[in-house]
């Protein structure tokens, strides 16, 4: 999955504050910016959550007091909205996501929108149950894996597997926003892909942009990262988004990363040779050798540029003799030594 190229996912999320103008406007602002993807998230508050659920620490810092059934419900954009949302994006030529929280958004998502990827949250790593009817729409999966260990991972990922996902992806993740430096991990990437031997990504909810780009770097084949219109803005996420600016130089930054990873085998690049010849050390006469000496490394130094031997081929010549004169600082060929 996703090997092609990094597959940038911004995260629209809830910064469109419940109106579809917004979000539209949201979708405009990936597609300038270069992303693959802008993702939202679909839920019905009243399948999603108990109306006495409190918020969040951040989510009180970010948006005030009060609960979350309150803060989600006037977040909530229609399933008819989302209609509108996925034929804008494909109009804007950009691909079209949005994580399913519950049944009924997933069940529309997929059956009626045709979504061909499923991106599950970190909050629903123990939701076992729902993790299957998940799998059982036999899609793509990518999984965010904030807030659990990698027991918890493996019991999700095959529960996934094992009812039918057609493909996993895993996000490594840490769900704080904005997340402190010292919480990231990176290195986490390297586990699961070992562990579970898949497509590795990462969900990235530091400030700014380094750590998606380093993520990358350390072979990230998806990146998500939270983006708004106006960090500004009221709203849970605002703060410790993206702006468009930052997002556009986050995509640059990826893209370099990527376009500098190669394919691992160390060689000479081919606009190498010319300075290789100029730069690398030649064989070289470090006083002037007479007839008939016996060459030895105190007659030999390196200097630029290649004239003739290369330096790596000086053991070659030790122990020869001088059949014609060389002076100091003359290049040394093989025609003046005795084979």
């Amino acid at each position: 999955m996703f090997e092609d190229k990094i597959y940038i996912i911004a995260e629209a999320g809830v910064n469109h504050n419940g109106d579809i103008e917004l979000a539209k406007k949201l979708i405009d602002a990936g597609k300038k910016a270069g992303v693959d993807c802008v993702k939202f998230q679909t839920w019905i508050t009243e399948e999603l959550i108990t109306k006495d659920a409190p918020k969040a620490a951040y989510q009180i810092s970010n948006d005030g007091e009060g609960s979350q059934f309150e803060m989600l419900k006037k977040l909530e954009l229609s399933h008819e909205d989302f209609r509108e949302l996925k034929k804008y994006s494909e109009k804007k030529g950009i691909d079209f996501l949005s994580t399913p929280d519950e049944e009924k958004s997933l069940n529309f998502l997929v059956d009626e929108l045709g979504m061909e990827i499923i991106k599950v949250g970190s909050g629903e790593i123990n939701n076992l149950l729902y993790l299957k009817q998940i799998a059982r729409k036999n899609k793509a999966v990518i999984l965010s894996t904030g807030m659990s260990t990698l027991a918890e991972v493996e019991k999700a990922f095959y529960t996934l597997k094992d009812n039918g996902a057609k493909e996993i992806a895993i996000l490594h993740c840490t769900s704080e926003y904005p997340a402190p430096l010292e919480t990231v991990n990176l290195k986490a990437m390297d586990t699961l892909s070992s562990v579970f031997k898949t497509t590795i990504g990462y969900s990235d909810h530091t400030d700014g942009i380094y750590i998606s780009i380093a993520a990358a770097a350390r072979g990230a084949r998806i990146i998500e990262k939270h983006f708004t219109l106006d960090k500004s803005m009221v709203g849970p996420d605002h703060i410790a988004s993206l702006n468009p600016e930052e997002l556009k130089n986050m995509v640059d930054g990826i893209r370099a990363v990527e376009e500098s990873l190669g394919d691992g085998i160390k060689r000479i690049q081919q606009v190498e040779f010319a300075t290789k010849k100029i730069i690398q050390k030649g064989i070289y006469a470090k006083r002037t050798i007479e007839i008939n000496e016996i060459i030895t490394e105190e007659l030999l130094v390196g200097k630029r540029p290649v004239k003739d031997l290369g330096m790596e081929n000086y053991e070659l010549i030790i122990g020869k003799k001088v059949l014609i004169k060389i002076e100091k600082d003359a290049a040394i060929n093989l025609n003046q030594l005795e084979f």
